[in-house]
């Protein structure tokens, strides 16, 4: 399984932004789990919201994108490339996420031709579904924007 030092080498993401702390399963190109332990030191925890911390869930579906980045990025072939979303579908979120869970990304490659490809994501915490959806994304080569230009 890749470690951390494999998935700071496949992301482009950092601190705050780097939302797969560990890859518990990894079949290349076909499927990826990655954990995000959630901690009361998240810096978005001291404004959602003061007094009930609860993980925004915008930062839950880049969690599910960037375990699902693990399943190409990790291959050579896609070395240098930059993922972006280009659609999220049919999100449905189930139960809010607090300090202390471990939140558990499924996600699954349901097809991929010329850098577009669709993966089916699914997040738990204790084995309960949090959020759902299917994302469209493409890869770029880093560097670039999506239009092909170089970026500053």
């Amino acid at each position: 399984m890749p470690n951390i030092e494999d998935i700071l080498a496949a992301l482009p993401h950092r601190y705050p932004m780097l939302l797969v702390d560990r890859v518990l399963q990894l079949e290349k190109g076909k499927s990826c789990r990655g954990l995000k332990n959630v901690t009361i030191n998240e810096p978005f925890f001291q404004g959602h919201y003061p007094g009930m911390p609860v993980m925004p869930g915008v930062l839950i579906l880049e969690a599910m994108a960037q375990a699902g980045a693990m399943l190409l990025l990790t291959d050579e072939q896609y070395l240098g490339m930059t993922p972006l979303l280009a659609a999220i579908d049919g999100v449905k979120f189930k139960r809010k996420v607090v300090p202390g869970d471990q939140l558990i990304t499924d996600v699954e490659l349901l097809w991929f031709k010329r850098n577009v490809g669709r993966i089916q994501c699914h997040s738990t915490v204790d084995g309960q579904t949090v959020a759902q959806c299917e994302m469209t994304f493409t890869l770029i080569p880093s560097g670039t924007s999506k239009e092909g230009a170089k970026e500053p």
